[in-house]
């Protein structure tokens, strides 16, 4: 019994193993979302060295209450999240990650 069975596995394992061509997709479009435009996740980290106005202080030092988020960068969302920080999406056209990088 066992030996009529094993050509069936054979078949069923080299149709698994067997490569399939893959082709590329286009990458999927955010709906209402204009081409071209890119999301980003950022995990700003929570820092217990410092109280609250020490961090309140240096952002406002490094202007970073002015700065954020550039012009043209849609803050898509901004979660607190316990053990981890905040998590903020933002949406902006590709050629401003510069300016984004340079914010953070």
């Amino acid at each position: 019994m066992p030996l009529k069975r094993l050509p069936a596995a054979a078949l069923l394992l080299a149709f698994c193993l067997a490569p399939v061509p893959l082709r590329p997709q286009a990458p999927a479009e955010t709906p209402g979302a204009p081409t071209g435009t890119m999301l980003l996740t950022i995990f700003l980290r929570h820092d217990e060295s410092k109280t609250l106005d020490e961090i309140n202080a240096h952002l406002k030092q490094t202007g970073f209450d002015k700065n954020f988020p550039p012009p043209g960068v849609e803050v898509v969302s901004w979660y607190v999240m316990m053990g981890i920080g905040q998590v903020v999406t933002l949406r902006f056209p590709a050629e401003k990650l510069r300016e984004v990088n340079l914010v953070i």
